[in-house]
């Protein structure tokens, strides 16, 4: 349960104290952090509901819910984003990209990245039919996301850079590990979202495929930034897929 503590500390809000953790640690709070994505979803997918329910326009509510997961996870990911976002944006050697996703700023790559991300969170949970299916699409595009995690940190990626998130967790997964989440979760929200839930898991699978390779051979490696990257990527495919049609 360490590895799940820390996974908590690490991606939410909560005031979960764990200390120095162990490399056996950080590597297992890569593991669990597809649960605190689900619990993080459905979390905001029951606010989406709520709000619905009580009048608020659809599309005020799904900026709310986007809002409150962002607070939720201090913004981690959509920073991690918005940095991938001008480190690939930019001209030169790896050095220069890493150089430039350190220097905190936002140019214009990450400004209109974040734009086009948030809208096309907001736009398909607006989208979504109030009733269950809003927690159960979020529980489950949420955890595809953290899913992610586990692939961009599969053994024989190397880490782009010392320190931060990205050397603690860098190569620690098997590969098989993001693999065998994604095909839980697509199993686990069959029964209520279809075959819905299998598209919307690959589609977010594939994406975060093609962004781990780029990045690893843009990057040298895989940081901290890839991983929220990858996290706001496959979250927003699969729920983009689970609102159409």
């Amino acid at each position: 349960m360490a590895g799940l503590a820390l996974a908590l500390s690490w991606l939410t809000v909560l005031p979960v104290r764990t200390g120095t953790p162990s490399p056996a640690t950080a590597a297992a709070a890569i593991r669990w952090a597809p649960v605190v994505g689900a619990l993080l979803g459905a979390a905001a997918g029951a606010l989406l509901w709520g709000l619905v329910a009580v009048g608020v326009p659809a599309a005020v509510a799904a900026v709310l819910t986007v809002g409150a997961l962002a607070l939720g996870t201090r913004g981690m990911h959509l920073d991690g984003l918005a940095d991938t976002a001008d480190g690939l944006g930019c001209y030169g050697p790896p050095e220069r990209a890493l150089a430039v996703m350190r220097d905190g700023s936002a140019g214009p790559f990450a400004v209109v990245t974040l734009i086009v991300t948030v809208g096309a969170q907001a736009g398909a949970l607006a989208a979504l039919p109030p009733g269950p299916a809003m927690p159960a699409a979020a529980a489950l595009a949420c955890a595809a996301g953290r899913a992610s995690f586990a692939w961009a940190c599969r053994r024989g990626v190397p880490v782009a850079r010392p320190g931060g998130l990205g050397a603690r967790v860098a190569g620690t997964q098997p590969w098989w590990v993001a693999p065998a989440w994604w095909l839980a979760l697509a199993a686990a929200g069959f029964p209520g979202l279809g075959w819905r839930a299998a598209l919307a898991v690959a589609v977010g699978a594939a994406g975060v495929a093609l962004l781990s390779h780029h990045t690893a051979r843009r990057f040298g490696g895989v940081t901290g930034d890839v991983l929220g990257a990858g996290s706001e990527l496959a979250t927003t495919a699969a729920l983009v897929v689970l609102a159409t049609g």
